[in-house]
């Protein structure tokens, strides 16, 4: 095994752990934030989910890593050889994809560790062969997500919360309280498992990649077949990122964008997780946190527009916009650097 293959798989797994680390909480903020779970009972509930989503949703429909692994095309190397220049330019948008998610997470912002990875993906393919090593056909499906993500996070957060507001108005709190304490641990459990089927999967798409520039596994149609000890392998890291904890994600995006109660937690939660299957399902690669934090949004502004805190959604948004060029132009300087190095 040459080290460029070394270094591409320490890097797949540092990015899937990081992920865990810093994208998984997302999953389980609202439940902490409405007392529904204990922090730590609810990391540890992140961390068995997370590794049942990305075992179990890879071996039944991996569309969400094929369209991953085909979005962009390293084979436009010029003068070089291409399994050597398709390592570098993995390691240099993985590497982007590190910097810049680690820089976040020690702001406390909840910015998106998949539109950073095809950001540094698609920087990467372009210092190597322009807008041509693009697909624009799998892009669009980015594009799809990101509007899908909005919308139906939003305005489902909106209209679920109006929902249960008008079918429970007969019921006494105290009851309420019992049904939606029991509803939103697992709807936050199948949050934390439909976490690791989307974003596990876009990194096992990555994780391939660097399998396939070596010839150490082949394209079948449109994508690969992914081994069961890749998926193992992606699923436990991806679970020991989890139990490192993150409260600051908690903490910004269960607690300071808005104050919700116990139902609303229920509806949040309850309108990512039908968002993040239905995009799994249909192989669309959609943001958790982007998913998570709209849902969040519209359940705030069924209340009341003022309830949400908009300077924190500011924030947020600002850092999602930056997410493309920043990440994106960091691969592509690494790129060019690495080929003078290397």
């Amino acid at each position: 095994m040459n080290m460029a293959l070394v270094i591409t798989i320490v890097l797949s797994l540092g990015v899937i752990f990081v992920n865990g680390w810093t994208d998984a909480p997302n999953a389980i903020a609202t439940a902490v934030s409405t007392r529904v779970l204990r922090p730590n009972v609810a990391i540890g509930m992140a961390v068995v989910m997370n590794f049942l989503g990305v075992l179990v949703m890879t071996y039944f429909n991996a569309q969400v890593a094929e369209t991953i692994s085909n979005i962009v095309s390293f084979d436009t190397a010029g003068g070089f050889h291409v399994a050597h220049v398709a390592q570098i330019a993995l390691a240099a948008a993985l590497f982007s994809i590190v910097v810049w998610t680690v820089a976040a997470w020690y702001f406390g912002i909840p910015t998106s560790e998949s539109h950073a990875l095809i950001a540094g993906l698609t920087g990467a393919a372009m210092a190597l062969g322009g807008l041509h090593a693009v697909n624009g056909q799998e892009w669009v499906k980015v594009l799809i997500g990101l509007v899908v993500s909005t919308l139906m996070g939003f305005i489902g957060g909106f209209i679920i919360t109006k929902l249960i507001v008008w079918l429970f108005r007969g019921t006494s709190r105290r009851k309420a309280n019992k049904v939606f304490t029991i509803g939103q641990a697992v709807a936050a459990g199948a949050n934390a498992f439909l976490h690791g089927a989307q974003d596990g999967q876009k990194f096992m798409g990555v994780f391939m990649l660097g399998l396939y520039y070596n010839n150490l596994v082949e394209k079948s149609g449109n994508g690969f077949t992914i081994p069961l000890w890749v998926m193992a392998l992606c699923s436990l890291t991806m679970g020991i990122g989890t139990s490192v904890g993150g409260m600051k994600i908690i903490k910004s995006v269960g607690m300071d964008m808005v104050k919700l109660d116990k139902y609303q937690g229920f509806s949040a939660d309850l309108t990512a997780a039908i968002c993040l299957f239905l995009s799994s399902v249909f192989g669309i690669p959609v943001s958790t946190t982007h998913t998570k934090t709209t849902a969040i949004m519209g359940v705030g502004a069924s209340r009341r527009f003022s309830s949400v805190d908009w300077r924190i959604v500011k924030e947020m948004i600002y850092a999602w916009i930056l997410t493309f060029p920043g990440c994106g132009l960091i691969a592509y300087v690494m790129v060019k650097v690495l080929l003078v190095i290397l």
